[in-house]
């Protein structure tokens, strides 16, 4: 049986962890506006359209935030043509997805979905065709209490209180190609945009936060020196910078999946840097925090890919000139539309998505928002008609419910092994991941609670491994529980009528003495290691 060692001390501390790190995205794209979060033909429906089946569970699970509602979407998107009675709103296409916005939902059915389903709204307002007005307006209306045209229009149109909105991303990928009135070619133009946007809407509403775009990703040409041109226009007068990323691996290579956390760590270690440098040439007292509000792990079936561009991007690389496509109608009733991603190889893609997880712990001082895209289907699967919990649900909300006080570095000593550099499509090429941990760790210590969690993946799909865990200093905690999840075959998948396929059960078999944990970590598997400190 391999061997591994994990080591913790209470003083290797990395920073606090922020209660926005593991939110989640949502976008009117595939099903999850149009089919889970509204259908008014739906037995459960309430008086707005919007399912109770599906925020309400979501609001059992603690989520903390949820950035809405885009996405390229936003970036073509009226709100101001998505209020007030429904007869009277405005119908639009959505060049982003090719698909028709009637706007059933809209601004306020957004915002008042987020505070049915208990979570903190995350708001991305329109800087593609959008205008630094449309963005006050915007602020305006949602938080400003009353007396003003746009403050009173909220009122009439059934939200008497401010929502109360505290985190604004100022546009959405504002660098790619793929963009609606993209700034690709004129960072300098986007960071002043973003500048004079955000203090305008920071003086309709001094309480709030302000997100600029930076690369959305790490594989584009002009990564990361767009960054720098942006920032050196707005670092003084934005709050965090907005980071997005897709790991993606080919089916028939699997373990470059769990490898992919490298690419994350390179790209957030890059993004720190270039802060800190503008830091320092604008002579600024402020340290700019992270939000990585868009991020995924997946298999994808291997596309054309035309090797040697090195990041250049052309549009005809996204199809965006296709004569033949069609923009799509779709009925929230009727998934028959629906794009809805392969729920395959469902253990080892929750393990993915937990491994980007505890990156952002790792740099819990610098990544203060985490917005998962897959994260609210993570949480509560849904279909058609129903709702349930699939494998990614249980590592999601082990992390929202002990991820908490301050994060701590684990130094690991493990087996490891090298990918070869991949192509999945021209977007998403890897040079190759070398060092990979087969033991990826990160550790929470919430000493207000008398609580040390420690979340362990094992990333070989071959063999178990045998684990140390050496705590010896912390004096006077005890070990509590070893909670495991694993899947029995690699094609398992929790489904509505088989929701407990892939379950986290307690390890009976691990022991702790003198310090030091003992416990087997099945192949492939979650764990959480628990311990609390004598006298809570």
């Amino acid at each position: 049986m391999k061997k591994a060692k994990i080591t913790l001390h209470p003083d290797f501390r990395i920073g606090e962890i922020s209660p926005r790190l593991f939110g989640a995205f949502l976008e009117p794209i595939g099903s999850m506006v149009n089919g889970s979060m509204y259908n008014p033909k739906h037995p459960d429906a309430d008086e707005l359209g919007l399912r109770k089946d599906f925020y309400s569970a979501l609001k059992e699970t603690g989520l903390p935030a949820v950035r809405l509602p885009g996405g390229n979407f936003v970036s073509g998107w009226q709100w101001k043509d998505s209020i007030g009675p429904r007869d009277q709103r405005k119908a639009h296409l959505d060049p982003a997805w090719f698909q028709y916005i009637p706007n059933d939902v809209g601004h306020d059915e957004y915002l008042r979905w987020a505070e049915k389903a208990g979570t903190e709204a995350i708001y991305t307002v329109n800087l593609g065709t959008g205008t630094l007005q449309d963005a006050a307006d915007c602020v305006e209306y949602t938080n400003h209490p009353g007396g003003t045209w746009w403050s009173d229009l909220r009122r009439k149109n059934g939200h008497p209180e401010p929502y109360g909105v505290k985190i604004w991303c100022l546009g959405n990928e504002m660098d790619g190609p793929w963009q609606i009135a993209s700034y690709e070619r004129d960072p300098r133009g986007y960071g002043l945009l973003a500048r004079e946007t955000s203090k305008m809407m920071k003086w309709v509403d001094p309480s709030i936060e302000t997100v600029a775009c930076v690369s959305s990703s790490p594989f584009l040409a002009h990564y990361p020196d767009w960054d720098r041109e942006v920032l050196e226009e707005c670092y003084d007068a934005v709050d965090y910078i907005s980071l997005h990323h897709y790991h993606s691996a080919p089916v028939d290579m699997p373990r470059a999946l769990l490898a992919g956390y490298q690419a994350y760590e390179d790209y957030i270690r890059t993004e720190i840097a270039v802060c800190d440098y503008m830091k320092t040439k604008t002579r600024s007292g402020k340290t700019m925090m992270l939000a990585l509000d868009e991020y995924g792990a997946m298999f994808r079936p291997r596309g054309e890919a035309h090797l040697g561009l090195a990041g250049r991007q052309n549009l005809e690389m996204f199809g965006l000139f296709r004569p033949d496509r069609q923009y799509v109608r779709h009925d929230p009733d009727d998934w028959s539309t629906r794009r809805n991603p392969p729920r395959t190889w469902e253990m080892q893609q929750t393990l993915g998505m937990a491994s980007v997880m505890l990156v952002m712990l790792h740099h819990a001082d610098r990544v203060k928002i985490g917005c998962a895209t897959g994260g609210l289907g993570a949480l509560c699967a849904t279909d058609r008609e129903h709702v349930w919990k699939g494998a990614a649900h249980y590592p999601f909300i082990q992390m929202i419910q002990w991820a908490k006080g301050d994060s701590l570095r684990c130094e690991v000593d493990c087996e490891r092994y090298d990918v070869p550099g991949y192509a999945a499509d021209d977007m998403n090429q890897y040079g190759g991941f070398t060092g990979v941990q087969t033991v990826q760790a990160a550790a929470a210590l919430n000493e207000d609670a008398g609580e040390l969690s420690v979340f362990v993946i094992n990333a070989d799909a071959e063999e178990e491994q045998e684990l140390r865990l050496d705590v010896r200093g912390f004096e006077g905690w005890q070990f509590a529980e070893h909670i495991e999840m694993y899947a029995e075959e690699p094609g398992m998948m929790n489904t509505w009528d088989h929701p407990d396929r892939i379950l986290p059960r307690k390890n009976g078999e691990t022991r702790a003495e003198g310090g030091v944990l003992t416990a087997v970590l099945r192949k492939e598997s979650w764990n959480v290691l628990r311990f609390s400190k004598t006298g809570k």
